[in-house]
């Protein structure tokens, strides 16, 4: 008797803590297949002298994790408009689709469920807001490519909170008649805010006096505003926005209007990088956006019986393969990249726009101030020939790739392919009810499972 009354307060308090979530945490990490994780994992425990061993990122030490398939209703291999979508309503649609069906129907949103339950709604991400991710959990548009018009359903949605690079193109691509998509949002009631130095201007206690925010990253010297995206972790200055940053400006914002509230946070850049087949600056992304997730564990810590954490991704990039050769890695040469793929091509453009014919010797200073090469990672002859048939070919645009390529090739990193592939996508997730993402799953039920553990069933 007393094993029948155990099981049944055991049920009764499981079912009653899934009733009382009141936090969801929605961290979706495009482009990060498993191998993104773990190669992050193992090139931060090189840097510390344990080559063999793991430092673990905070997603790997929740205590439950599972995998998810990610094509989409027309392709093997999604692309981030069908897999954003998937991730918000649990539907399949086509590659290209947002936040509709494969017949062009409406697709509601966990987002957009959940304010009409009177719930507090953040969309954030390291890239532009009407981005296919960001844009899947608010807009209802036949082509990603869409943003004007995912731009406008932005402020429409009246979602309490964005942050992000900014809009694509603000004024629209192609009626430069239309209304700037800033001014539409702050006709809409959002304030917009650009960059963390402005915030600052507004203490938390006044949270509860701005109807809407949108934060962006500041504008640049000429007064241009990045809509594209934000710094990559590895070529990140002083007073660039983070996505951490973005995080904690959330959570008090949605905290003090609502009881209960749900954040989508999106770790962007970690495709970019891996359709660069950049290493160095995928892993980085991936550690940017575990830093940004220990904003959210910290009010997990807090709310522990109220709050649920899930971590996934769309699909994965590149291919990504840790060994290329034989049974080693040499990931710490990795620790030698100094910038980006994107910073190093523009580097060596701005050297041929300054020298019309630079020498080799100048090429050379480059590569060995942003790659270590030939100081701190040896480059053999025959390396150097290949580099320097680059050079005499005088095709600049390509120095960046290509030395990148071989520092990948020197760490025995592997690419399959600069597209999307088919490989799963992790799933971690803490707080009460979490165990039930755990093993395989296809991408179409993250949603739902979702719904289960805030009590819906």
């Amino acid at each position: 008797m007393k094993r029948f009354v155990l099981v049944v307060c055991t049920v009764l308090c499981t079912l009653y803590s899934f009733g009382e979530i009141k936090y969801v945490f929605y961290f979706i990490g495009d482009g990060m297949g498993s191998n993104q994780v773990l190669g992050a994992e193992m090139y931060r425990s090189a840097l510390q002298g344990e080559p063999l061993g793991r430092v673990q990122t905070l997603m790997t030490t929740f205590p439950y994790s599972g995998s998810a398939g990610s094509y989409s209703k027309s392709n093997g291999i999604t692309d981030s408009a069908a897999g954003g979508t998937c991730l918000a309503t649990g539907k399949k649609t086509k590659n290209g689709m947002l936040g509709l069906g494969p017949d062009s129907t409406r697709l509601t949103t966990i987002a957009e469920e959940l304010k009409a339950e009177g719930w507090g709604i953040g969309i954030m991400t390291t890239v532009a807001i009407d981005h296919a991710t960001p844009g899947a959990f608010y807009g209802h548009v036949a082509k990603r490519s869409m943003y004007y018009e995912i731009g406008q359903q932005l402020s429409e949605s009246g979602f309490d909170f964005f942050g992000g690079a900014g809009f694509h193109y603000p004024q629209g691509k192609k009626n430069k008649e239309e209304v700037n998509l800033y001014r539409l949002a702050e006709e809409r009631g959002y304030t917009v805010v650009h960059g963390m130095e402005e915030l600052s201007e507004i203490p938390e206690s006044r949270y509860t006096d701005i109807s809407k925010m949108i934060l962006v990253q500041k504008d640049d010297d000429q007064g241009t505003k990045h809509g594209s995206n934000l710094s990559y972790a590895i070529d990140r200055k002083e007073g660039d926005l983070t996505l951490r940053q973005i995080v904690s400006t959330a959570i008090p914002f949605l905290a003090a209007r609502h009881e209960r509230f749900f954040m989508m946070v999106e770790g962007g850049m970690v495709d970019y990088a891996c359709h660069g087949d950049d290493a160095a600056t995928a892993f980085g992304e991936v550690w940017d956006m575990d830093e940004a997730m220990r904003e959210a564990y910290a009010f997990y810590e807090q709310h522990p019986d109220e709050t649920l954490i899930v971590v996934t991704a769309d699909h994965e990039t590149g291919g990504l393969a840790l060994g290329n050769s034989d049974y080693t890695l040499h990931l710490d040469v990795l620790q030698h990249q100094h910038c980006s793929a994107w910073v190093l091509n523009d580097l060596f453009a701005q050297l041929y726009k300054e020298k019309r014919k630079p020498s080799w010797e100048d090429v050379k200073q480059i590569y060995k101030e942003q790659l270590g090469f030939w100081d701190k990672v040896e480059i053999t002859a025959a390396e150097e020939r290949e580099l320097k048939t680059l050079y005499k070919s005088a095709r600049a645009k390509e120095f960046g790739d290509a030395g990148i390529a071989l520092l990948n090739k020197k760490a025995h990193i592997g690419w399959t392919t600069r597209a999307h592939s088919a490989h799963v996508v992790p799933i971690f997730a803490i707080g009460p009810g979490a165990e039930i993402f755990s093993g395989w799953h296809d991408n179409t039920e993250i949603v739902p499972m979702i719904r289960k553990v805030k009590g819906e069933r």
